[in-house]
């Protein structure tokens, strides 16, 4: 009865065995690869699975998730001969598990010595300055080289960044110097330009005032001569009107005559010197009545006398 009983607890342990051996649970961020007999069998992706024990064996395990493969940091010369360190960080995601299995025996391995084989090619192929102000470029033309290879891998190459780029310290140095002598030419330059710049602005000023005041006195000019036009004009139809009178009364002419006396004599009254003597207009016709009542009598004594 006990060998009957441990039997069938062997019996179960084996079964539990096996049955652990065929379930497979494989988490969403990864997939196991299965061979049958020594064989790449298939991929099994996240989710439940059964598999036949002893014949097939779990072969890998990866992760499908986005990895991060650094680049040491290494010596690199430019194509100005200048040495410099450079490190980076490459992005990659497995695509096909079988390749990046049986393709390459180790593809993070393999993805860092080929992105610093690939680095110190694309920097000595670039000036200093070019390497540090054209980043952006130098990763672009790393995850292209490394792309191409990647593919053979199963390995898809997200992106790659170039996180420091080391330079000497005189060459440092001898940059900083450079970057303060750029900036003071900068200054020069923009100083010298915002001086132009306001020149040109007075002269445009000026100009305008000048055109300005030539317009103002080209317009007074035309104004004036516009003003004479019409006195003489005026005055010409005042002289018509004065001749058409004088032709149809005879006392236009008198009334002319007395106006121009009262004018004459106001203006002579305004005048503040003491030297003056107002007559009024009746003593002046008296005075020259008898002016020529004197007249009158003289030639008649004379007469008489004969």
């Amino acid at each position: 009865m006990e060998g009957f009983v441990t039997t069938v607890i062997v019996f179960c342990v084996l079964i539990a065995a096996i049955l652990k051996m065929g379930v497979k649970i494989v988490s969403q961020s990864e997939i196991l690869i299965i061979e049958r007999l020594g064989r790449f069998h298939k991929v099994l992706d996240g989710g439940f699975h059964i598999i036949v024990p002893f014949f097939d064996a779990v072969r890998a395990k990866m992760s499908v998730r986005e990895q991060l493969v650094d680049i040491s940091k290494q010596q690199v010369i430019t194509k100005d001969n200048v040495n410099i360190s450079v490190d980076g960080i490459v992005f990659l995601k497995v695509i096909d598990g079988k390749m990046a299995l049986y393709n390459v025996e180790d593809y993070r391995r393999a993805i860092s010595n080929l992105a610093m084989t690939t680095l110190r090619s694309a920097i000595g192929e670039m000036s200093l300055d070019n390497t540090l102000s054209s980043r952006d470029q130098l990763n672009s033309k790393l995850q292209i080289a490394l792309g191409d290879a990647a593919d053979n891998w199963g390995v898809k190459i997200m992106r790659v960044e170039i996180s420091e780029i080391s330079v000497p310290h005189g060459i440092e140095e001898a940059m900083n110097m450079q970057m303060k002598a750029e900036r003071e030419k900068r200054a020069i330059e923009l100083k010298a330009e915002a001086e132009k710049a306001a020149l040109i602005r007075n002269a445009e000023a000026l100009k305008q005032e000048k055109v300005l005041e030539a317009e103002a006195i080209e317009r007074m000019a035309d104004a004036k001569k516009y003003e004479q036009i019409a006195l003489a004009q005026g005055q010409k139809d005042a002289m018509d009107s004065i001749n058409l009178a004088m032709s149809a009364s005879s006392f236009a002419a008198e009334y002319l005559l007395a106006q121009g006396r009262v004018n004459a004599f106001s203006e002579l009254s305004k005048n503040p010197s003491k030297d003056k003597i107002l007559i009024p207009y009746e003593t002046s016709e008296l005075i020259g009545s008898l002016s020529v009542l004197k007249e009158f009598l003289g030639k008649n004594g004379a007469k008489d006398a004969k």
